[in-house]
């Protein structure tokens, strides 16, 4: 397949060295492909003026406007000069400066007049906004001429400054605006898809001729053509809806093949049986389950009774009671003969489900001990830090099959855990693991065991179809009867400091209240942590507030006289355990903590939780932290500390988070303001997210599409046979590294 290699031909043979050390270092990159896939971020119309009156600050901008007027300045008893254009759009000014021997040429090339296009960063000079030696390209309508000014750089192979052709591309109508960075501003990049764009013709098409003609999208081709170089602005739209739906289509595609395959893997049939762990355990429940809760069930315990594995993902609202959910079916399997294991992210959060489990089954879970129940099984913790006898014992007991449940972090994983017959595995915070630590757990099963994935917070339709693209899904979104609403509030402290000495009022009035409370810190601060902070802050406005400073104030200051503890991911595994009981046993009233409480504490009586500094944590990770608190019947508060401006996007998300507590909305707005590569977790190799295009949350219909006629295409052709150029663009998607990107989720 000759045509493949041209587009992944280097791009040092058609750019030179320099350039193309340029684009590999700074865009990632590194063939012709790649450059073919690096899309313009916008366009600008030839007879149309960017908004002067709109630049940021400290941005690198690309604007088009119009020179007013020009003139030379001396300084330094006329020793140096300096050269001042004003630019002019209509809605705004802005000042070009240029120094020394640097100002002859744009003296010469931007007379009063005369329309160029500029890139550089904004900044301001005695109240004005300038660009200090900006590159630019002239627009003039007569002679046109193309120019580098103030950069100096060897360009490699790009085309002289007299080529007339790119010099055309820039005058055109439509002026593709490409992402850029230091040293390769967007018109370079244009010069550089000049040279490659011919290589179009030979791209190969992943869409089947007939999807392709059924939904009227022009050839592959055509659409690079028209992204690259639009002639209107329907040709930008048309190429845009093409490769939106060749990203989805060819994702969709690999996911449905995962699924197909998965499906046909061997598993051994986990149906509940009438009187066992699991009737006692229901028998026990104080409550009754909601019908979410009875719906999802129904959905779980059908799959876990078919001789495939089960792959399910289970997502829901904080605070919908997966981890009921989870317990049950666990139990389910245990009946049925087999083993089922937990894997948490965190030793904190084993500790915690491990406590929990325990205290729901009671003597259910004293397997093997003198008065435990009839039907009763053994549960064990198994983390990294345990002590070597403890270890040997869970060992043991999960060899012989004496413990039902296993309950652990990434030490499950190890070579050394053997299984005596594992039924099910369960993930709990599917984004903290990769792929490579769920397929290793499901190793140890004789047979594939069946697979269920929680995740803390909820994440929108196409999220799930794109991140976890390989799982069924299953949702909770009714909180339990008897939980208590949670009153959340930003306390902005330079603004009112007067309201955050409110804030802590409230706490000791919870406290005095029988109740108890969570302070949560960004950092830890301990010497370790004071390093690496000085390295990333150097020039910040100032570190983020530590638990252990924080605490010490507190204690101090504001809740004197209160019991206050810290909690924390650097102290011993013991301590933090002890320290989580305590608190759970309401022997201290206020926990001064890092997020190690962001998933599965459950401690009911605590009813207040003040986070500080709460502009430096993520939309779901607040979410995911004020789910902490209103978990009994005394409704809960939550005050986010903040010492952002009134007007800034950080106050406006912390806005958001106080003003709803439907968590779905929330991932919504988190999602938007995140990058689409965060959204999808691109493999930690740095590989550029192979969506370039195509936007998880905007896009959902095309999502949803391309799932439908992914799997059609893969039900009937499996191995894709009579897809030859599917599969190259599969095998594209899924090197290596990014099969990595598209199972960690």
């Amino acid at each position: 397949m000759d045509h493949v290699s041209a587009l992944d031909e280097p791009l040092k043979k058609t750019l030179g060295q320099p350039t193309a050390k340029v684009m590999a270092e700074s865009l990632g990159l590194h063939t012709v492909g790649d450059l073919l896939h690096h899309y313009p971020r916008r366009y600008e119309e030839r007879g149309r003026l960017t908004r002067l009156a709109d630049l940021p600050l400290d941005e690198d901008v690309t604007v088009v406007a119009q020179v007013a007027d020009a003139r030379v300045l001396r300084f330094n008893g006329g020793r140096g000069q300096r050269l001042e254009i004003n630019l002019t759009d209509g809605s705004g000014r802005l000042q070009l400066v240029f120094f020394g021997r640097g100002i002859h040429k744009p003296h010469k090339d931007l007379p009063p007049g005369s329309r160029a296009m500029f890139a550089g960063k904004v900044s301001v000079f005695n109240h004005k906004l300038q660009l200090a030696h900006p590159t630019y390209v002239t627009l003039g309508p007569a002679g046109d001429t193309f120019d580098d000014a103030g950069t100096g750089e060897d360009g490699g192979a790009l085309p002289d400054e007299d080529d007339t052709e790119a010099v055309d591309a820039f005058a055109g109508r439509l002026i593709p605006i490409y992402p850029a960075c230091k040293g390769l501003e967007s018109w370079k990049i244009a010069k550089a898809v000049d040279l490659v764009l011919p290589r179009a013709a030979e791209a190969v098409d992943p869409l089947p001729a007939a999807l392709r003609e059924g939904r009227g999208f022009s050839p592959l081709p055509e659409a690079l053509h028209k992204v690259h170089r639009p002639e209107t602005k329907a040709d930008i739209e048309d190429a845009r809806e093409r490769l939106k739906w060749d990203e989805a289509f060819v994702l969709q595609v690999a996911l449905a093949r995962r699924r197909l395959a998965d499906r046909q893997l061997p598993a051994v049939a986990r149906r509940p049986v009438a009187g066992g762990l699991l009737d006692a355990f229901d028998a026990r429940l104080p409550f009754t389950l909601t019908e979410g809760q009875e719906k999802v069930t129904g959905e779980i315990f059908a799959e876990l009774g078919t001789e495939h594995p089960m792959h399910r993902l289970l997502q829901g609202e904080v605070g919908s009671g997966k981890t009921l959910v989870a317990l049950r079916a666990m139990l389910a399997v245990v009946d049925a003969g087999g083993q089922a294991a937990m894997l948490a992210p965190t030793e904190v959060l084993a500790q915690q489900h491990h406590r929990s489990i325990t205290e729901m089954l009671g003597d259910l879970a004293a397997g093997g001990t003198l008065g435990a129940a009839e039907s009763a099984t053994k549960v064990v913790l198994l983390t990294g830090s345990m002590g070597a006898a403890a270890r040997r014992q869970a060992l043991l007991d999960l060899v012989t099959g004496e413990a039902g449940i296993v309950i652990g972090t990434h030490a499950l994983i190890e070579d050394k855990v053997q299984f005596h017959d594992l039924g099910l595995v369960v993930v709990d915070e599917q984004h903290r693991f990769g792929v490579e630590q769920r397929d290793a757990l499901r190793s140890k099963g004789k047979q594939p065991p069946h697979l269920l994935v929680m995740t803390a917070t909820p994440i929108p339709r196409t999220v799930a179809m794109t991140v976890f693209g390989d799982l069924e899904t299953s949702v909770l979104d009714q909180l339990p009867a008897g939980r208590s609403p949670i009153a959340s509030h930003v306390v902005p402290a330079q603004d009112k400091p007067h309201f955050l000495a409110r804030a802590w009022d409230r706490v000791r009035e919870e406290v005095a209240g029988g109740h108890q409370a969570y302070v949560v810190c960004p950092r830890i601060g301990d010497e370790e942590d004071a390093k690496k902070k000085q390295a990333a802050e150097d020039g910040e406005k100032r570190p983020a507030l530590a638990v252990v400073d924080v605490a010490a104030k507190l204690v101090a200051g504001p809740l004197a006289g209160l019991r206050v503890e810290v909690l924390h991911g650097r102290m011993a595994p013991d301590d933090k355990d002890a320290v989580m009981r305590r608190f759970a046993a309401g022997e201290t009233d206020v926990l001064v903590a890092t997020t190690v409480i962001e998933v599965g504490v459950n401690v009911p009586n605590a009813t207040a939780m003040v986070i500080m500094d709460a502009d430096r944590f993520g939309v779901s990770q607040l979410h995911q932290l004020r789910g902490r608190v209103g978990r009994g019947s005394a409704p809960g508060l939550c005050l986010l500390v903040t010492e952002a401006p009134e007007a800034s996007p950080a106050r406006a998300r912390l806005g958001a988070v106080a003003a709803t507590l439907d968590g779905f909305e929330l991932s919504r707005i988190d999602l938007e303001q995140r990058r689409e590569g965060d959204v999808l977790g691109q493999a930690q190799s740095g590989v550029r997210s192979s969506l370039r295009m195509l936007a998880v949350i905007e896009d959902e219909e095309v999502i949803a599409a391309a799932r439908e006629e992914a799997v059609a295409v893969v039900t009937k052709d499996p191995g894709l046979t009579g897809y030859p150029e599917l599969r190259t663009a599969l095998d594209a998607l899924l090197d290596a590294e990014r099969e990595r990107y598209l199972d960690k989720g």
